[in-house]
């Protein structure tokens, strides 16, 4: 081979080399730019898609995504989005929170009990559920964590919980950051207002005529009313729904007086709007007798509004409570024996009237 044909040969296989190392280069740098898109999520960066760990249940040790895309929950709605969990599907109950009615707009309703077929359609990687009923089949679809109800948790312990969950513990730091702060607000918006020493307790009342009372983390508001704002309840309830294992009682009517407070709230908890059992009661010597309701610190509290006690709705609470005993001492001048009705209304982030009644 001449001299001049041996340059030319070793000229073309520099150049195919050249033409080949810049295709490889150019599908490594295509490839992982594709991983890197797939693998983002809210408020991370750079986690790749397929990353999982292990999240320790009652069910035992389950492998779970590290950052769930795609959340499927029949319960913890509130919770998964007080951490900004991405909730794409929800058991029906947490369309009727209106804390949350906002962050609903994307989310679909996956029933009551949530519905496999509808799950399936959703295509989760990640299932959260309170009841297990179903925990077999939907563990089929997707991780599934079972986190059985429990009284005991309070708002501290829930967010963190779902902000492990979720893989945004900064998420749930912030969250209580801004909890605090409102409940520090809350705590001094009342200041000067209420006796520190008044008593403050939180009744619902069934169609079957049950009475309840309730303690600090069993909802309708015990947390925020207790623990937030810092308020005290009667010595019986501190002491047998508070500090001891119950967090309700049932109380027959003749017992209501020893669980009575300064100001009570009450839920009336009528879904079919057929029950007399709150006429029933107002009728009766021993409600009509109590202090609360003879000097004017008696509040009919909408059930809706005050069922939810995931976080963002305690921390909304707080205000609501806030506001209520404000304006209801502002109104003192109405006279305890004089019926009136007063209208609430809420300037939150949603709409909602309160009706407080006053009965002679």
């Amino acid at each position: 081979m001449s001299r001049k044909k041996a340059m030319l040969t070793i000229s073309i296989l520099l150049m195919m080399f050249m033409v080949m190392l810049s295709g490889c280069g150019a599908a490594g740098s295509s490839g992982n730019t594709a991983a890197g898109k797939t693998g983002e999520s809210t408020g991370t960066t750079g986690t790749a898609a397929n990353e999982t760990r292990v999240f320790e249940t009652d069910k035992g040790p389950i492998e779970i995504p590290a950052k769930p895309q795609r959340i499927i929950t029949d319960y913890y709605t509130g919770a998964l989005l007080s951490v900004e969990g991405a909730v794409v599907g929800s058991g029906s109950d947490a369309f009727k929170n209106p804390y949350i009615k906002d962050r609903m707009k994307t989310v679909k309703d996956a029933g009551t009990p949530i519905n496999a077929e509808s799950v399936l359609e959703l295509q989760p990687d990640l299932i959260v559920v309170m009841y297990d009923d179903q925990y077999e089949q939907l563990s089929k679809i997707a991780p599934t964590v079972h986190i059985p109800f429990d009284a005991e948790r309070d708002i501290y312990q829930t967010v963190e919980l779902f902000a492990d969950l979720t893989g945004h513990p900064e998420k749930g730091e912030q969250f209580i950051s801004k909890y605090e702060e409102k409940a520090a607000a809350g705590r001094e918006k009342i200041k000067g207002i209420i006796d520190e020493n008044a008593t403050f307790g939180i009744y619902e009342l069934t169609p079957k005529n049950e009475l309840y009372a309730f303690g600090d983390n069993a909802g309708r508001g015990g947390q925020a009313l207790y623990n937030a704002l810092g308020l005290k309840a009667p010595e019986v309830i501190q002491k047998e729904l508070i500090q001891g294992a119950e967090g309700t009682k049932l109380l027959s009517l003749e017992a209501l007086p020893q669980y009575a407070a300064d100001y009570m709230f009450l839920t009336n908890y009528d879904p079919d709007g057929t029950s007399e059992s709150l006429e029933k009661l107002q009728k009766s010597g021993v409600w009509r007798n109590l202090d609360a309701v003879k000097n004017n610190r008696f509040f009919s509290n909408d059930f809706d509004t005050f069922y939810p006690y995931d976080p963002i709705a305690i921390s909304e609470q707080i205000d609501l409570f806030a506001d209520m005993l404000i304006q209801r001492e502002a109104n003192k001048s109405q006279g305890p024996t004089s019926p009136a009705l007063f209208v609430f209304t809420s300037n939150m982030c949603f709409e909602l009237e309160y009706v407080l009644m006053l009965w002679d």
